[in-house]
């Protein structure tokens, strides 16, 4: 005997996990619920199947084919135009017109006994056996009446309570004898207990109704979709479940990976290659698609969730369903009955209420409260450029695709035959895309100058020789996951915002330039990369004094690209070092605020018990630098900023300083002291480049380990910083202590809000009203000046749902009251 599988319905009900994948295709326990179907098929002998296909029918062709994996024989039956129940099975006739076939929905969930139905239509000499069950509430369903022999009596489709005379319900599974056919009209919608049983009742045809027992769900609506992942967890349906039951309840797929400190609490399913992160808890009914990441501190309950799916740090996810290639954020939230389309981003600290839909290819943004459907907009702003490029976790918003696509947006700026300079850090993953990205370029006619891994100052440096651009791929700082993608201007500085909007423009309408074959672009690798840049930081940097001074410092190289320059640096100094973590380590391209700080803790025992005269710590990319003091204590960034500004202006007694508008205003203090006066930036680095490229700037810094050396370079450079600071030291003759003890001490606090970005502009507004009379500064978004000196700034991130604030007083106390006074006229204006 054949068997039919209806796979056409659109299944409405169930959008929008249906919008962009047909009802058969939806995975019940990881596994398509058309595929249990097949298996049940295949377990009562109906190995030979014909499959009637309308809604998406070459995602169902696509995914079973020919049926061969299964060991069945499978062919289609495509609809042009929906043709119904009956319909679709007699467009199918051709394959059916010799001998009694069975049929059934590719949609339900069941176990039923199928070989007892068959032999029942047999004994019975029926003409067509419908199959029935027993449900509690039947008003989704044809309700049928049977006499004690089995005949059909009557039936009465989807009714009301008032109409109700029977818990029997049709469930779309019948067996049908070839002369059915007869009964139906080709090409036009025909309906089986609409149209056809009733003519055949008329008539005094034979038609039976049997009673089956086992499980049966029709798989119409959420609460059914989710109740079935349940059912089968609970071993309620006998189906199949691939994977190892590693303890009660609880199943993992082949090559899944959960590290031992994740809390599982069964009955659930993982599947294959899903990671599932220590910190992490799963409780029961819940199911993880196969290559689903969940992330150390994300908590599932009742939630099912489809195949590569991200999972972020500390979200809750309660009820709902996720679809497939889904991003969702850090501490993002959705409740119970809500439902994610696939491909959706849903943003950082996001919360998505119970019920509410959100279509395929939406965006909810960072922060954002969603209590209604998503359906036709994004509750989202696209941003490519944040404060360090293009960022993003890797292979889940930064995958080589992208990298692709942004290096080709990059290019397209660019002129053929431009030379772009390209690097790295000393990262697996970002080894893997500067490869994409070196592909991209050639292939839109640029030249590339691969310094393969170098320090981030010196791939700046080389790319102000000459080239048009660079590239450089980093870890994140701080966030081993995460990589970001750095565009560079001739200069070797940050795009500036133009630039970035340019390239922004034209990746987002995806108009790349391709070139031409003869056209393609050359690949070579300068030779002698540190040696040029140790020879000009020399030169530029004045070093007098270092070799006479008998100097002795400790350099932590923070096993990152630091180390690489340092060895021929500090021989040419003739200074007398101490050089720790040298070596590369790839399983640590980036460090944590812990392990920094127990970096620096470290550094400083070796600086006491040495008796050097100061330590410095690199960062993994040689950008940026820390301090300690000969006593071996920490000397903080925002601390270590003024010190060598007191240093620096000391020596120069004239000149400007370039500092961010955030600095403490005792910086200012420093600087006119010693002549020298303090030019206000924004936070943005490409801002404290243009004045550090100024001539009459002297020094420039971020409060943040970020030193600028104008003399040589105008863009943050340890190690440039660091044989600035040994001369400086050298010729002073005064201990970093000491230089510290002279500097008053600064009281500035920060604070960050969630801000949705449908109010930033509304906070901002409520913030200039509330300052009165009182002196604005709207260098980078708004500073308050209080009439006793006292200053507060409040700024919204350009890449985030966030306002940033700031606050200076004379005292901590003072300027955390000052802080909470403007965090409540933030918090009232983005409510």
């Amino acid at each position: 005997m054949k068997a039919v599988v209806m796979a056409g319905g659109e299944g409405t009900r169930l959008r929008p996990m249906t919008s962009s994948m047909p009802k058969p295709l939806l995975p019940v326990a990881n596994r398509p619920i058309m595929e249990h179907v097949l298996r049940l098929l295949k377990r009562h002998g109906l190995n030979e199947t014909v499959v009637t296909v309308q809604f998406l029918a070459s995602l169902v062709k696509n995914y079973f084919g020919d049926g061969e994996e299964l060991g069945m024989e499978l062919s289609y039956a495509n609809e042009e135009k929906p043709l119904g129940t009956a319909g679709s099975v007699k467009n199918a006739e051709e394959a059916l017109k010799d001998d009694a076939f069975l049929v059934i929905s590719g949609d339900a969930l069941t176990d039923f006994d199928l070989t007892e139905l068959i032999n029942f239509h047999k004994e019975k000499g029926a003409l067509v056996t419908v199959c029935l069950t027993r449900v509690p509430n039947p008003l989704e369903f044809g309700i049928t009446i049977v006499d004690e022999e089995g005949k059909v009596e009557r039936f009465l489709e989807k009714p009301t309570w008032g109409q109700v005379f029977s818990d029997t319900v049709n469930t779309g599974i019948y067996v049908m004898e070839p002369e059915v056919f007869d009964y139906v009209e080709a090409d036009v919608p025909v309906d089986w207990s609409g149209d056809v049983f009733p003519q055949l009742m008329k008539e005094g045809k034979p038609v039976y109704g049997f009673v089956a027992e086992g499980y049966w769900e029709d798989v119409g609506t959420h609460e059914s979709y989710v109740k079935a992942q349940a059912d089968v967890l609970e071993g309620k349906v006998d189906v199949e479940i691939d994977g190892f039951e590693i303890s009660p309840g609880v199943w993992v797929a082949e090559g899944a990976e959960v590290h031992p400190d994740a809390d599982l609490r069964g009955p659930l399913y993982i599947g294959d290659y899903a990671k599932v992160e220590a910190g992490a808890e799963i409780r029961e009914h819940s199911v993880i698609g196969s290559n689903v990441v969940v992330k150390s501190g994300a908590f599932l309950h009742k939630a099912v969730v489809h195949d590569n799916v991200y999972v972020g740090q500390h979200s809750n996810l309660r009820g709902c369903v996720v679809g497939k290639n889904t991003d969702i954020m850090r501490a993002a939230r959705i409740e119970d009955g809500a439902v994610i389309g696939d491909e959706c981003l849903i943003g950082e600290e996001s919360i998505v209420q119970g019920n509410v839909r959100v279509y395929p290819f939406k965006t909810i943004e960072a922060g954002a409260f969603v209590n209604t459907s998503v359906i036709w907009e994004s509750r989202g702003q696209a941003h490519l450029f944040g404060a360090r490029g293009v960022s993003g976790i890797l292979n889940v918003e930064i995958t080589p695709e992208l990298a692709v696509r942004l290096a080709g947006a990059y290019a397209t700026t660019l002129k053929k035959g431009s030379t772009v300079t390209t690097a790295r850090d000393h990262s697996r993953g970002a080894r893997a895309l500067k490869r994409a990205v070196i592909s991209a370029l050639q292939a839109s006619a640029i030249d590339v100058r691969d310094l393969e891994n170098v320090p981030l100052p010196v791939a700046r440096q080389q790319t102000a020789r000459g080239s048009a651009g660079g590239i450089m791929i980093r870890t994140s700082p701080g966030v081993p996951d995460s990589v970001d993608i750095m565009f560079f201007d001739g200069q070797g500085a940050d795009l500036s915002q133009g630039s970035q909007r340019k390239l922004d423009r034209v990746f987002a309408r995806q108009e790349y330039r391709r070139a031409f074959p003869g056209e393609i672009g050359d690949l070579y690798f300068p030779a002698s990369v540190f040696d040029s840049y140790t020879g000009s930081l020399l030169r530029n940097v004045d070093t007098t004094g270092i070799a006479e001074s008998g100097l002795k410092v400790v350099v932590d190289a923070s096993n990152g690209s630091a180390g690489l320059v340092l060895p021929s640096l500090l021989g040419k100094l003739g200074v007398d070092s101490l050089t720790i973590n040298p070596g590369l380590n790839e399983a640590r391209p980036t460090e944590t605020g812990d392990q920094r700080r127990s970096g620096l803790v470290r550094l400083g025992e070796i600086v006491a018990s040495s008796r050097a005269a100061f330590g410095v710590r690199f960062d993994p990319v040689g950008e940026r630098l820390s301090l300690v003091d000969e006593k071996g204590r920490i000397i903080e960034d925002d601390r270590a900023l003024l010190v060598l500004l007191d240093l620096v202006a000391a020596e120069r007694r004239s000149g400007r300083v370039a500092l961010p508008v955030t600095t403490t205003r005792i910086a200012e203090q420093v600087a006119a002291y010693h002549g020298t006066q303090v030019e206000w930036t924004t936070t943005s680095p490409d801002d404290l480049t243009r004045v550090g490229q100024d001539e009459t700037t002297i020094f420039g810094g971020d409060g943040k380990g970020g030193f600028i050396v104008p003399e040589f370079s105008s863009v943050f450079d340890g190690t440039a910083a660091f044989v600035r600071l040994i001369g400086l030291v050298a010729r002073t003759q005064l201990t970093l202590s000491q230089i510290d003890a002279r500097i008053p001490r600064a009281h500035v606090l920060k604070r960050d809000l969630a801000t949705p970005w449908a109010v930033k502009g509304l906070v901002m507004r409520r913030v200039v009203e509330a300052a009165g009379d009182r002196f604005v500064d709207t260098t980078d978004g708004v500073r308050v000046v209080e009439t006793d000196g006292r200053w507060v700034m409040v700024l919204p991130d350009p890449a985030e749902a966030v306002t940033h604030l700031w606050a200076e007083g004379p005292d901590d106390a003072s300027a955390q009251a000052l802080l909470d006074e403007w965090a409540a006229v933030v918090d009232s204006a983005g409510r």
